[in-house]
C-alpha cells in the first residue's frame, strides 16, 4: 500500500540525508503506513508467535554451536564448497530436506508457503575475505567468541538454521515462501556471483533480506556500485645501463598512470572514489621493468559518476603511455586492462513496504531505525528494481576482515528475534497477518 504524501516527503528526505552522507546512517522519522502497522500488530500479539520467539531465545546456545562449526571450516572467495556441504548437512538435519547446491555453489532450500503469497530470498553469505590455512580455531575471551569470518557473515548463517529450526518446530506456515539461501560470492573478487546466479535462476523473487552484522535498528537501503580493473603494462625491457634510452620501463609508465589517476576529481555527492589498490611488475633493480601492473578500484552510490570516473581513469592510463613512449621516441609500451570486478548498484526506496515493514519490526522491539548504505548482496535486486534489505542477525560485532574479527553474542537472540518478524511480516503467517509483500510479475529472463 502507497504511503501518504507527508511520509513520502518524510522518507525521501531521509533518503537523500543517506546518499548525501556518502553510505552513512540517516534516521528515519517518517511514520509507517497503517496496513503494515496493523499486520505487525496482530503478527507481534499473536501467541503463536510469542511461543516462537520464545523458541528462538531457547536455540541460542544450540545456535552457538552451529556457528562455531560452520566458523571452523575455510571458506575463501572460490572455495566455498565445504562450508556449503556443512551448511546444506544442517539445513536438512533441521527440517528442510530438499535443500540442494545449485550449480553455482549456492545453498538453497524453499519453505513453501500456503500458496498465492510473494517468495521472499532470506539469504547469508559463505565466504570470507580470508585465504586457505587461516586460523580459523574459535577462541573465547572476555565474554566474546573470536575467530576470522565469526560475524561477517557465519553468524548470519546460524541464524537462518535457527529460524529453520524453530519454524519447523513450531508448524509456523507462512502464506508466502521463504527462500533460505547461504550464498558464495559476496566477499572480494566474488563479484556477487552468487545472488547474480539465484537472480538469473529464479525469476520469481518477489523480494530480498540480507542478514549481516549490523547495530540493532539499522537498514540498508542502497547499494554502492563498484568496477575493479586490473591494468598490465608491457614493454620489451633491458639492461638499466645499457639499454637506458632505447626502451620504455612499465614501471615508469605505470607510475605516471598512477600520478595522473590520482588528480581525478569526483563529485562528493553522490560520494564517488577511486583507489590504485595493488602494484607490482619488475625483474631486478638493474633491469628496465619489461612489465607491470596495478589494479584500481572504483566506487559510487549511483552508475552515472561512476562510469564518468571509470572514463576518466582509463583515459588517463592510456594518456601516460603514449607520454611515456613519446619520451623515448618510440612505441613499444603497450597497456591492457581487464575488467576483474563489476557489481551493479541501487537503491530500495525508504518509503517502499519491505522497507517499512523493518521500520515497523525495528520499533516494536524499541529500536529506532537507520538507514545506511555499503556494497552486499543485495546490491543484485535493488539493480533489478527488486525490493531489497539487509538488517542484523543479532550480537555485538568487530574487527571485520581482521584476524582479530569478534562477536559477542549475550543477548544475541533479541537480533535474531527482530529480524525473523520483519521477515514473517513480509510473507505473511497463516491465520494471523497477510503478507506486507507484494506478489510481483515473475521477470523475462535475460537475453
Amino acid at each position: 500500500m502507497p504511503a501518504p504524501f507527508v511520509s513520502k516527503v518524510a522518507t525521501l528526505a531521509a533518503a537523500v540525508a543517506l546518499l548525501a552522507a556518502g553510505a552513512a546512517q540517516a534516521q528515519s522519522t517518517a511514520p509507517v503506513p497503517p496496513a503494515i502497522d496493523q499486520a505487525y500488530t496482530q503478527l507481534m500479539a499473536a501467541p503463536a508467535i510469542a511461543r516462537l520467539l520464545d523458541a528462538v531465545k531457547a536455540d541460542h546456545e544450540r545456535s552457538i554451536e552451529d556457528l562455531k562449526l560452520l566458523v571452523e571450516i575455510e571458506a575463501p572467495p572460490f572455495k566455498e564448497q565445504r562450508r556449503a556441504e556443512a551448511f546444506l548437512a544442517r539445513m536438512k538435519a533441521l527440517g528442510l530436506a530438499d535443500a540442494r547446491i545449485d550449480a553455482e555453489g549456492n545453498v538453497v532450500g524453499l519453505r513453501k508457503g500456503t500458496g498465492n503469497g510473494p517468495e521472499l530470498l532470506v539469504s547469508a553469505h559463505l565466504d570470507t575475505v580470508f585465504p586457505a590455512g587461516t586460523d580459523v580455531k574459535v577462541k573465547e575471551r572476555d565474554g566474546k567468541l573470536y575467530a576470522p569470518g565469526i560475524s561477517d557473515d557465519t553468524r548470519a548463517l546460524s541464524v537462518l538454521l535457527s529460524w529453520i529450526k524453530v519454524l519447523n518446530d513450531h508448524q509456523i506456515q507462512t502464506v508466502g515462501d521463504l527462500m533460505i539461501v547461504g550464498n558464495v560470492g559476496e566477499e572480494e573478487l566474488g563479484n556477487l556471483r552468487g545472488m547474480k546466479a539465484l537472480f538469473r535462476e529464479h525469476l520469481d523473487i518477489d523480494g530480498m533480506v540480507g542478514i549481516e552484522p549490523s547495530v540493532d535498528g539499522t537498514v540498508l537501503t542502497l547499494g554502492t556500485a563498484s568496477h575493479r580493473y586490473e591494468f598490465t603494462f608491457k614493454g620489451p625491457g633491458g639492461h638499466s645501463f645499457a639499454a637506458f634510452g632505447q626502451v620504455p620501463s612499465a614501471i615508469h609508465g605505470m607510475g605516471r598512470a598512477i600520478a595522473k589517476i590520482a588528480e581525478v576529481q569526483t563529485p562528493t555527492f553522490p560520494k564517488t572514489t577511486f583507489t590504485v589498490g595493488t602494484v607490482g611488475g619488475g625483474t631486478s633493480v638493474n633491469t628496465i621493468a619489461p612489465d607491470a601492473r596495478m589494479a584500481v578500484d572504483i566506487r559510487s552510490d549511483a552508475m552515472g559518476p561512476l562510469l564518468e570516473t571509470e572514463k576518466k581513469i582509463l583515459a588517463a592510463v592510456d594518456a601516460a603511455v603514449v607520454e611515456e613512449n613519446k619520451r623515448w621516441g618510440v612505441d613499444t609500451l603497450t597497456v591492457s586492462n581487464k575488467l576483474i570486478g563489476d557489481r551493479p548498484g541501487g537503491q530500495t526506496p525508504t518509503d517502499s513496504p519491505i522497507v517499512q515493514a523493518a521500520v515497523r519490526a525495528n520499533a516494536g522491539f524499541g529500536h529506532k531505525t537507520l538507514f545506511r548504505g555499503a556494497s552486499t548482496d543485495a546490491n543484485v535486486p535493488m539493480s533489478l528494481g527488486i525490493p531489497a534489505i539487509i538488517v542484523g542477525g543479532g550480537g555485538k560485532t568487530g574487527g571485520f576482515h581482521a584476524l582479530s574479527e569478534w562477536i559477542d553474542l549475550t543477548d544475541a537472540w533479541k537480533g535474531a528475534q527482530n529480524s525473523l518478524v520483519t521477515v514473517l511480516g513480509l510473507v505473511g503467517v497463516q491465520g494471523v497477518s497477510a503478507p506486507v509483500l507484494e506478489k510481483r510479475a515473475p521477470r523475462a529472463a535475460a537475453k
